[in-house]
């Protein structure tokens, strides 16, 4: 059996030290295996915001992260990521404590993609360049690629760990200084990542913590002015299945379903954890019951359409929906791979795959589903600003 790591770190972490909340305020922290109070944790307000964020602001406007030498940057991440790496096991626990996330996956893959991460990250904080212009006029021109500020990183409870190294990451990189306000339902991981930030030696104030309910301090995060950006999921949540195969699709399905094992995330042969909380369990519960309402069978499969499908119909249905961040396409025919993956509207393609992330994959900003994307390069863009120069060259009619 899992031993449940004590847990340490519950109150607020900003500009380097845990404090309690302003109000004194605080909340429970549930365990979803067994709906027990697993901690209770400092519940952050506007004010607590207001102080994390001037606490950023002072560590960005005169502190010397976003002055440092990438090199320097990159030697602090890497040290992060090796103590995300050396704390392993207790982080695994963790998550999966707070957010039902599987031990067994958590440990063997998340926390060690975790630090890859944020290694991925370290090699471009030295690698963040302007360029030379070739001027149209008797000019010289040139731009600097500069970090964008404060940032504010709300994150969601689906994956704490994940979440939380894709936003921190790149923007540590960019030499940003931030804000985190992890899910009220999964908040213990983000302040023990703290804790190791600032081991590594990462200054103070650059990574700030706030913990609490999104429609207080998230909603403070988002209304905040004095932050320059605030910042987010990708679940498969609709299968649209080639007609002619789709009864063998089901039986399929049907046949690996029965084999999933529904119990306890430190169980190593559990393939589903619970919900996050009653709220999430209920939500579930309702989609199946508006499913049923509308017509649709429960577990015994389902009958084909009525009329006949085709591709053309599968990408507008498959586009019917404000959302984006990704799909998947499963075919043994090239071309429709290559026509469905040009006509979704969607972040993401995965094709004959379904979760293929990879550090150098980019993720997200697409349609309603977030601004920018995440992972690969194209994450640091979000958290950087170009300022151009020019000077005019001597004896230019610009003098």
């Amino acid at each position: 059996m899992i031993k449940v790591p004590e847990i340490k770190f519950t109150k607020l972490f900003i500009n380097g030290e845990f404090i309690d909340s302003i109000s004194g305020k605080t909340f429970e922290t549930i365990d979803p295996r067994t709906e027990e109070v697993i901690a209770k944790v400092a519940e952050g307000d506007k004010e607590d915001v207001d102080l994390a964020v001037k606490a950023a602001r002072q560590a960005f406007d005169h502190g010397p992260w976003p002055r440092l030498p990438g090199s320097e940057r990159r030697r602090i991440m890497l040290k992060f990521a090796d103590l995300i790496e050396e704390n392993l096991e207790e982080l695994a626990a963790l998550d999966t404590i707070d957010a039902a996330n599987l031990y067994s996956l958590t440990k063997g893959m998340h926390i060690h993609n975790a630090a890859e991460l944020i290694r991925y990250y370290a090699g471009a904080g030295d690698k963040i360049h302007g360029a030379t212009l070739k001027m149209s006029k008797e000019l010289h021109g040139y731009t600097l690629v500069e970090p964008i500020g404060v940032v504010g990183l709300i994150i969601p409870w689906n994956f704490p760990t994940q979440m939380f190294v894709m936003k921190v990451g790149p923007a540590l990189a960019a030499g940003c200084t931030m804000v985190v306000k992890p899910a009220e339902q999964t908040p213990l991981s983000a302040l023990y990542y703290a804790h190791l930030a600032k081991q590594a030696g990462v200054p103070d104030g650059v990574i700030n913590v706030v913990t609490g309910y999104g429609s207080k301090a998230g909603a403070a995060i988002s209304s905040h002015m004095d932050i320059d950006m605030g910042q987010i999921c990708v679940a498969g949540t609709r299968v649209f299945v080639q007609e002619g195969i789709y009864d063998k699709f089901i039986d399929r399905l049907l046949e690996e379903l029965k084999t999933w094992v529904v119990g306890d995330p430190f169980d190593p042969n559990v393939h589903q954890g619970p919900q996050v909380d009653k709220k999430q369990y209920d939500k579930v519960l309702s989609y199946i019951e508006h499913g049923k309402r509308e017509g649709a069978t429960l577990v015994t499969g389902g009958k084909a359409l009525d009329r006949k499908g085709t591709v053309e119909e599968v990408i507008k249905r498959a586009n019917n929906t404000k959302y984006g961040l990704a799909a998947g396409i499963m075919t043994n025919d090239l071309n429709i791979a290559n026509t469905l993956s040009r006509s979704l509207r969607a972040g993401a393609i995965w094709i004959n795959c379904y979760f293929a992330f990879d550090n150098d994959l980019p993720i997200g900003g697409y349609k309603m589903s977030g601004f920018g994307k995440d992972m690969g390069m194209e994450a640091l863009n979000k958290y950087l600003q170009v300022k151009a120069i020019a000077t005019p060259i001597f004896n230019s009619p610009w003098l």
